[in-house]
């Protein structure tokens, strides 16, 4: 992520790495919250029930700081630190990977177990769509109908959307939606129709 964007993902993603005659089935999928991963991840669990282990890491939130990962059984640090590595080296947020392994016999010890869940990961992102998208804020005002034009383009040339528009006695109140490095320059601007008021700066819904 830099400035106002981020990347995640607009297509999901599927693999299937082999080492040693372990399987490694692998999805990467874009996610909007912690609770749609933990029911794509139950639902993965329920469709490979008989898998030996089910490991995942996502990583959420614009700046991409709120992650997870689960080694499901493996031993410590060999499957949800690896899969999140390489969901980081692809610079994502709001993404699910998720590895399952069907094991083949043949330990692969830490180290291999490492490498396998890295690489099966980075298969899954590699299949899968990267979209950059931007960081979008949206807040209200209120303002007079006898300054509402003003208000309008000075909204339009600050590079803002109106996203709806509701009519009082008193007034037109505006959504507005705009990326958010122009945010504070069109706040700065609108604060100079003495008559506008920013509705959240007073806590009203």
């Amino acid at each position: 992520m830099t400035g106002d964007t981020y990347l995640t993902l607009s297509s999901n993603g599927e693999a299937v790495y082999t080492e040693k005659r372990s399987k490694f089935y692998a999805f990467a999928e874009h996610v909007d919250d912690e609770e749609s991963a933990k029911a794509r991840v139950a639902a993965l669990r329920k469709q490979f029930y008989d898998a030996r282990h089910v490991c995942f890491a996502y990583v959420l939130d614009f700046d991409g700081q709120r992650t997870r990962s689960n080694d499901d059984g493996e031993p410590s640090g060999t499957a949800g630190r690896p899969i999140l590595g390489a969901l980081r080296s692809a610079g994502l947020t709001f993404t699910l990977a998720v590895v399952v392994r069907y094991f083949g016999g043949v330990k692969l010890g830490t180290g291999g177990l490492v490498v396998a869940y890295r690489e099966a990961a980075a298969a899954a992102i590699a299949e899968a769509t990267v979209e950059e998208r931007l960081i979008m804020e949206q807040f209200r005002v209120e303002v007079p109908y006898t300054d509402a034009d003003v208000a309008m383009r000075f909204i339009r040339d600050g590079g803002g959307e109106i996203t709806a528009r509701d009519f009082s006695a008193e007034g037109t109140t505006l959504t507005i939606e705009i990326r958010a490095s122009l945010l504070a320059p069109l706040r700065e601007r609108l604060g100079k129709i003495l008559s506008l008021r920013f509705l959240d700066e007073e806590g009203q819904d």
